[in-house]
């Protein structure tokens, strides 16, 4: 039987009971829909979440204090604080793979203007921050390796800052204080948002790392050390590169790192790994509407063989083979399906962009989501429709002619 006469005869099957057929189809549109949106919510967690990671900077390594013990008891990662100036000069003089080297000296002030004060946080770095960090200037300019050198009183707002104290937008050249010393704003940093944790990564003040040492903070060690690679090949090197000369400039020898070096690869890894298990397990319950729907079409398909048991008896007399029937049948079972699908893909993409309007969640419908869903509802349709069509071509067809 040629493939258009059997298409033609199930689409006239099909819409010959048009209620039956939309209820039939309904579980599968439910669970093709459902499919769609819970992966689009996961997708768009995750992209989400790598966002915020990519965020924290570009193939950035992080080196912080190690820890130390107090009586025998350990007191924790960070607890012993011997980061230096001289340690990142040394690693920005004698590292070979790094592309930019940053200090982090972090302290809590509050910024005063004319009219009112805001507390925040001041983090004194180099000009190589804003590479790392990939944070870019909304207005203004950073500040130089000159400006560093010289001490300068210059600083730059977090938009969270800038907003706060200068709701005008007119930050840029504005005379504030940072507790009692006096600086100049040179620049707003753009927006960048909540990072991972929760933390508002605008509402920071930044200056020249020794600025913040000698008039802010007077702390001789620094909190962090951030450096970045030129390529994301080279973190694994460069971290033992580092590794190697913060133990000789602490003279470490073969005791343990009274420091810590670090990449982004765990923390993404671990979020990614996270969110692409929760977004499997909510396509998978998703899924069961897609099994529940597949049963529907069996059972619909066994009451149409029972229905048209006379016609098959009639079209085996005049010559159909068992295997002709048995195509028809499941010819009709995979366009159930299909259709289902189709219109349960429309009700996914529309439902995800719903779903992300109401609720303010990111949602990413991904073309290997829907290239699944919609082939698992034809997979559905042959392997539930299987069983009633082998039933429709095993059927006598003296026995089916005499049916009433």
């Amino acid at each position: 039987m040629k493939t258009r006469v059997l298409l033609r005869m199930s689409w006239q099957s099909i819409v010959k009971n048009k209620m039956r057929t939309l209820l039939t189809m309904l579980g599968i549109v439910i669970g093709v829909g459902a499919v769609i949106i819970m992966v689009a919510i996961g997708n768009g967690a995750q992209g989400q979440i790598e966002g915020q990671i990519a965020n924290l900077g570009t193939n950035l390594i992080v080196v912080t204090p190690g820890a130390t013990q107090a009586g025998g008891a350990s007191q924790g990662a960070q607890s012993f604080n011997r980061l230096t100036i001289d340690d990142m000069e040394k690693i920005q003089r004698e590292a070979s793979l790094l592309a930019a080297v940053s200090p982090v000296v972090t302290t809590r002030t509050q910024v005063v203007t004319p009219g009112g004060n805001w507390r925040t946080e001041v983090n004194g770095v180099a000009p190589g921050f804003f590479q790392i960090r990939n944070w870019q200037v909304e207005s203004g300019a950073v500040f130089t390796e000159d400006d560093v050198r010289a001490k300068r009183t210059v600083v730059l707002l977090g938009k969270t800052v800038a907003n706060g104290l200068f709701p005008n937008g007119d930050a840029v050249g504005q005379r504030i204080r940072l507790g009692r010393t006096p600086v100049t704003v040179i620049g707003v940093l753009a927006a960048k948002g909540q990072a991972a944790s929760g933390v508002d990564q605008d509402d920071v003040v930044v200056l020249p790392y020794t600025t913040a040492q000698s008039r802010i903070s007077n702390f001789y060690f620094v909190g962090q050390i951030l450096a970045m690679t030129a390529s994301p090949r080279d973190i694994p090197a460069a971290m033992e590169e580092i590794r190697g000369i913060m133990r000789e400039s602490h003279s470490v020898g073969g005791g343990t790192d009274d420091f810590t070096v670090r990449d982004q690869t765990v923390l993404a890894t671990a979020a990614t790994s996270t969110t692409s298990v929760m977004t499997a397990l909510l396509a998978a319950i998703a899924s069961i509407s897609l099994v529940v729907g597949g049963i529907g079409i069996m059972n619909i398909m066994l009451v149409s063989v029972t229905e048209r048991t006379r016609e098959i008896g009639i079209r085996m007399a005049i010559g159909a083979r068992g295997s002709d029937v048995l195509t028809q049948f499941l010819v009709e079972s995979v366009v159930l399906s299909l259709m289902g699908g189709i219109i349960g893909l429309l009700v996914g993409i529309g439902g995800s962009m719903i779903v992300g309007r109401l609720t303010g969640w990111h949602t990413s419908t991904s073309l290997s989501s829907i290239v699944i869903a919609t082939g698992f509802s034809a997979a559905v349709g042959v392997f539930f429709g299987y069983y009633p069509a082998r039933k429709a071509a095993a059927l006598d067809p003296i026995q089916a002619l005499r049916y009433e």
